[in-house]
């Protein structure tokens, strides 16, 4: 029997699967671990941290499936984007990565639209200069720990340290390079254009493949340790955002992806190039060869809903822990007794500044138009339709653009719970889907170890044969109109705030 694994380097956990030929999910192991925030804004983790994890979750998965590992023919990585891992000469990390979702990095970024300029920056490398990006944390070192950034010798994502560590090679593929911000995406190589006007060597950025074509092999210490066979391959994978479309089979025109996790993501696959002219939504390269997609991202998607329920949902979290029932159900439930627009309470997420699309780092959360009338009920169902309505700003880009959608495929925590399902599809407006497997990017990552592995001749082969639309939910049409009204109510509300928010941050220093 033939099976792939495919692993998941999260920004709050590993995630390991165990996948057949077939498609059927075996086995699956999640190690958790902590995101460190040294100071307001900022977000690091331990790359090592990284590869424990995923030894112990492949290992773990590989055990729980039972199968041989000379039956593994593949292994495939997806991973969280943008987040940066330095190291020196001898592979070593130098320090802490700086995660996609900090945001320390504002005067780095208006450095490089100065000294390269926004049209340049739209020409070489299709999308603007964004704190979450690699470059600005590059430049950050440099000025900040000088020290350190004349040891570096090599910069790679995530998933590409943990596959470093699993092959001795060097590499990455083209979805998670065009998240730095040095990376061509229209002619899928290093932008020595970019690189070149800001004095950063091209040395430093290893080879660069497709998703799907094998990046290395398992040396013997790590096929030991994963109970797996020497020499098995491992394909390049891809960015988390790429892995989850190919694991939801967003790979032709018209099919359009709403990813509820920590970030929120709507993702539109494109058969070419195409480049927001305002930089709102960003332009990328697809983990399906010779395409692309235009993604646009909500930074505190399920943080916020994560934060609620740590600070204000305290009792339906011990409600949960008692029960054994899932406190983000139990919250949902008591959302669903408020009727759509909270009575006029409306929740801005923007908890870690916004990415698409306000490109302000300086960007807070806040509740609006409190009153004795609103209960926590009205709290919770407001993070709901606050989150959505985030989401609900890139669609709307996406719909400026002219960007044909035929149907929003859900997938996160707003794909499983139906009650945010019903809310997605009528604030959307649309028709939202969820297909047969929800493992996300893992799945994506596995899918592409079997192109790789040569079990399927290529990624929309596999994706024909495996995904299938599992739960259809259609907007209401007297709910979407009152949605309608309330979204128009909060899109009013970012100008309203936005210098309020920039004095809060430098009074914070």
């Amino acid at each position: 029997m033939s099976n792939v694994i495919g692993c998941d380097i999260g920004t709050s956990g590993t995630k390991a699967i165990v996948v057949s030929e077939s498609g059927k999910i075996l086995s699956k192991v999640t190690i958790e671990y902590p995101m460190a925030t040294p100071h307001p804004g900022w977000a690091e983790q331990d790359p090592d941290m990284w590869v424990e994890a995923a030894f112990e979750a492949i290992a773990g998965a590989v055990r729980k499936a039972r199968v041989s590992g000379s039956d593994v023919k593949a292994l495939g990585f997806s991973g969280q984007m943008h987040s940066s891992v330095f190291l020196d000469k001898a592979g070593r990390v130098l320090r802490p990565a700086l995660l996609w979702c900090d945001t320390r990095t504002h005067a780095e970024c208006a450095e490089i639209t100065r000294k390269v300029g926004e049209a340049h920056l739209r020409q070489w490398v299709s999308n603007p200069a964004l704190e979450g990006f690699t470059l600005p944390k590059i430049l950050w070192v440099k000025k900040y720990e000088p020290k350190l950034y004349a040891k570096i010798a090599q910069v790679l994502m995530p998933k590409d340290y943990v596959r470093y560590k699993l092959t001795g090679v060097l590499g990455t593929e083209v979805s998670d390079a065009a998240g730095t911000l040095y990376f061509d995406v229209k002619k899928r190589r290093w932008s020595r254009e970019l690189l070149g006007k800001l004095g950063i060597s091209t040395l430093w950025f290893p080879q660069v493949v497709e998703s799907q074509a094998v990046c290395g092999h398992l040396t013997p210490a790590a096929a030991k340790a994963l109970g797996l066979k020497v020499g098995t391959p491992v394909v390049g994978g891809g960015a988390d955002n790429t892995c989850g479309a190919v694991g939801n089979g967003i790979i032709k025109t018209g099919d359009v992806m709403a990813s509820l996790g920590t970030s929120g993501v709507f993702f539109a696959h494109s058969d070419k190039v195409k480049v927001d002219p305002g930089l709102r939504v960003h332009s990328f390269c697809h983990s399906v060869p010779k395409k692309w997609y235009l993604m646009g991202v909500t930074l505190s998607a399920g943080m916020s809903l994560r934060w609620y329920r740590d600070t204000l949902g305290l009792s339906e979290k011990e409600l949960g822990r008692k029960s054994g029932k899932d406190p983000y159900n139990i919250l949902s439930a008591e959302a669903s007794r408020v009727p759509a627009g909270s009575e006029g309470l409306l929740f801005m997420p923007y908890l870690m500044g916004e990415r698409t699309p306000h490109k302000d780092a300086n960007a807070r959360g806040a509740f609006i138009g409190v009153s004795a009338r609103h209960g926590r009920a009205h709290f919770a169902r407001s993070v709901f339709e606050g989150i959505t309505f985030g989401m609900r700003d890139s669609l709307e880009i996406f719909r400026e653009l002219k960007v044909p959608i035929r149907r929003v495929v859900a997938t996160g925590g707003g794909a499983v719970n139906p009650f945010w399902r019903q809310m997605q599809a009528d604030i959307y407006g649309e028709e939202v889907v969820t297909v047969n497997s929800q493992e996300g990017p893992a799945y994506g990552a596995a899918i592409l170890s079997m192109v790789g592995a040569k079990l399927y001749p290529s990624v929309e082969a596999a994706c024909s044969k495996l995904i299938r639309v599992a739960s259809r939910t259609s907007p209401h049409a007297k709910q979407a109109k009152l949605y309608d009204s309330w979204y128009a109510e909060f899109r009013k509300l970012y100008p309203e705030l936005k210098n309020s928010f920039r004095t809060i941050q430098e009074k914070l220093g």
